[in-house]
């Protein structure tokens, strides 16, 4: 456990660990501000020995970027104050924590507030392969968004947060721009890889631009997607190579490597997973996640929504590939939903007494 429980540290992000808290959506924030008990729902975890937290997807002040009830926001003077609760308690307990930045695009249905009948911005009016039900995104409206991003990321630091994450994976805003599926453009947001990866980069540089030169960027990103769990960006490590490397020629630091399963390789005729191909290929530091510490992946096929359940599982293959130097940092998801204080059990040998995950925990953050 030695490495996992070792400190880290990239730019002004010092971590006591190299445990990270996964994003995951709990819509429990009344009017899009976090309240006492998110408070004590990230405060919890921070005791609890994880070393950075990153916060459910938190939307951008844009008109269309929320796509489920009552998910916090990061932006307006209610929203932030809500945060620096979060980040107060949080950083009392030892912790770091980042937000992570979010825009469902293509996803919104028309009433979610805020925003009300305003339809999914996406880059061809797709959520789904094929089948437009949304706003196709002008060259204005892509400038726009690109700013409530920016500005997101420089009222995020300006309150307290250790760091940012871009949501870049699942089938959200950023990723329908990746995926041939959801970007039929014909300008240069569209069309080569480099022309469908400008829009996330034109977000990286312009954040770059306005924080500080050592707060850490993480960018998230996935090959699956939520409308097609086949869907894939990159068939070899060359795609894959040229993908990031125009994401880290704009100004990442770290990539979080979303797969539903940590331990599958990601490539034929290797053992690496996608964090480790992603650290490799860039030579910057990742971060993997996918059913760490449980026994099944957290979506279930059919297209049934909630978490499914899972059994608490070995850590062997996990700390192999943490000591290998395959990746740096460790997401946990569902585990640290039904273990406030995984981090700190885990340290301690006590692995086998840990609480499986059951889906009825997500009924509420702190029961």
């Amino acid at each position: 456990m030695s490495e996992l429980f070792s400190p880290y540290s990239l730019g002004n992000l010092e971590l006591a660990n190299r445990v990270v808290m996964a994003p995951m959506t709990r819509s429990m924030s009344p009017g899009n501000v976090p309240n006492d008990d998110v408070v004590e729902y990230y405060r919890s975890r921070a005791a609890g020995g994880v070393g950075l937290i990153i916060t459910e997807g938190t939307c951008v002040g844009h008109k269309a970027a929320s796509g489920y009830p009552n998910v916090p926001f990061v932006a307006g003077e209610e929203a932030l104050a809500g945060w620096k609760k979060v980040i107060d308690a949080v950083h009392a307990e030892g912790g770091k924590i980042a937000p992570q930045l979010w825009h469902v695009g293509g996803i919104r249905k028309p009433g979610v507030e805020p925003g009300g009948d305003t339809p999914g911005y996406s880059p061809s009016g797709m959520a789904f392969p094929g089948k437009v039900t949304g706003h196709a995104m002008s060259k204005k409206d892509i400038e726009e968004a690109v700013e409530s991003f920016v500005q997101a990321a420089v009222d995020s630091e300006k309150i307290g947060f250790d760091a940012i994450e871009l949501h870049g994976a699942h089938g959200y805003l950023l990723d329908q721009f990746f995926w041939e599926g959801t970007n039929a453009r014909d300008d240069e947001y569209g069309g080569s890889l480099e022309n469908r990866v400008r829009f996330a980069c034109e977000i990286v540089r312009g954040i770059r631009a306005r924080v500080s030169p050592d707060f850490p960027i993480i960018f998230r990103f996935s090959q699956w997607k939520q409308q097609d769990y086949s869907a894939r960006l990159a068939e070899s490590p060359e795609q894959l190579g040229e993908f990031l490397s125009h994401l880290v020629d704009a100004g990442v630091d770290i990539f979080h490597c979303s797969q539903r399963r940590f331990w599958e390789a990601e490539f034929e005729g290797s053992d690496l997973n996608l964090a480790g191909w992603s650290k490799k290929l860039t030579g910057k530091d990742s971060i993997t996640v996918g059913s760490v510490s449980l026994n099944a992946d957290f979506l279930p096929e059919g297209g049934e929504t909630t978490f499914k359940d899972g059994e608490i599982a070995s850590l062997d293959g996990l700390l192999k590939m943490l000591n290998n130097d395959e990746f740096d940092l460790v997401a946990v998801g569902r585990a640290l939903i039904a273990n406030p204080d995984w981090a700190n059990r885990v340290k301690a040998g006590e692995l086998t007494s840990l609480t499986a995950f059951d889906k009825r925990m997500l009924m509420s953050l702190n029961g």
